[in-house]
């Protein structure tokens, strides 16, 4: 039965609770202020089985069908000072609260950081999943400890950032994502940060707006700039984002592609590989702005792919495969998804 905190809808409608906009049902979804109970309550029996899903903002997902499982939404959304020290501090996000009000809130009490990662759609218990990162951040640069319920162990853990097998878009969350629930994330965040501005158009925004020694506010507002520039925001056409990841590969076939394609962007690694922009190569193709009925994809961006009205999960998800297969054919490199296909 419901009670206050809680909210179990037995066939939910996901429709509002994605940012592709795409028409999907649960089996049942659970609303949970309080994840103290969180290990009673999947020990219920009616969720005995099921599969589990848990969702946020639903802004790195696409259903291509219905749920036939449990989706579950953590919507505790308190953030806090741990610690404080005089060059740095322990700061701690609950899962439900908005990443974005994060970074507002940290800049708000002079905490640098994570200023590069303004106006990323989604809650705080999403950011470790998928190792969040923009304009040369990422996560990883700044978690300290990632909170869970683990469910094979049936016991809430701490893990330190290091356990967390971060890399590029990836983590052991989104690895092994039957085993953890993220319930809390701790940043170490610094008084005086050393500033990234030399990401490709960030120093130009900063110049724009007449900013000749940016701070982290001012980071945090030319990439606020560039974002709504760039990328349609979802409530006005749906979309995840950036759909696909910047393939990494060997510097062999990296200096191979760059022989064929002079202007291809770039960009070494530490491990001596060479990430390539997916966005070049898909734009190449001539994908950007595409349309197959309401699937498309975005005419500002060929990262992102669109919801222009009423796409199911399923012609969103052939458009992908089509731009994947194109990249592959003439480039030889494959370029994978970042949303979670469901």
């Amino acid at each position: 039965m419901n009670k206050p905190g809680l909210q179990i809808t037995e066939h939910a409608e996901l429709h509002g609770l994605n940012t592709l906009a795409v028409a999907a049902r649960a089996r049942y979804l659970i609303e949970l202020d309080d994840p103290s109970g969180l290990a009673d309550l999947l020990a219920d029996p009616r969720f005995s089985g099921l599969p589990l899903l848990t969702v946020g903002e639903g802004s790195n997902i696409l259903f291509t069908g219905d749920f036939d499982g449990l989706v579950l939404r953590l919507n505790h959304a308190q953030i806090e000072l741990l610690d404080e020290q005089a060059d740095h501090a322990l700061i701690r996000a609950e899962a439900g609260a908005s990443w974005d009000a994060l970074v507002t809130w940290t800049l708000q009490q002079g905490w640098s950081g994570i200023e590069n990662l303004a106006l990323i759609p989604g809650r705080c218990g999403a950011a470790p999943i998928q190792n969040i990162g923009a304009y040369g951040v990422e996560l990883s640069d700044v978690l300290s400890t990632v909170e869970v319920y683990d469910r094979v162990e049936r016991a809430c853990r701490e893990l330190a950032a290091a356990d967390c097998g971060l890399g590029y878009r990836d983590s052991m969350f989104k690895r092994q994502p039957k085993r953890f629930v993220v319930l809390a994330i701790q940043l170490r965040l610094q008084r005086a940060a050393r500033l990234r501005t030399d990401y490709a158009g960030l120093r130009e925004e900063l110049a724009a707006m007449q900013i000749d020694q940016p701070g982290a506010s001012d980071v945090a507002e030319a990439v606020r700039r560039l974002r709504r520039r760039k990328l349609p925001q979802p409530d006005v056409l749906p979309n995840a984002g950036s759909f696909f990841k910047n393939p990494i590969v060997d510097a062999d076939l990296a200096q191979s592609l760059r022989a064929r394609y002079p202007a291809m962007p770039q960009w070494p690694t530490a491990d001596l590989h060479c990430k390539l922009s997916a966005g070049w190569m898909i734009e190449q193709l001539g994908f950007k702005g595409r349309r197959v009925g309401d699937a498309g994809i975005a005419p500002g961006h060929a990262l992102v792919l669109v919801n222009h009205g009423n796409a199911s999960g399923s012609a969103l998800l052939a458009l992908a495969r089509e731009v994947q297969d194109a990249v592959y054919t003439r480039f030889g490199v494959r370029v994978e998804p970042e949303p979670q296909i469901i």
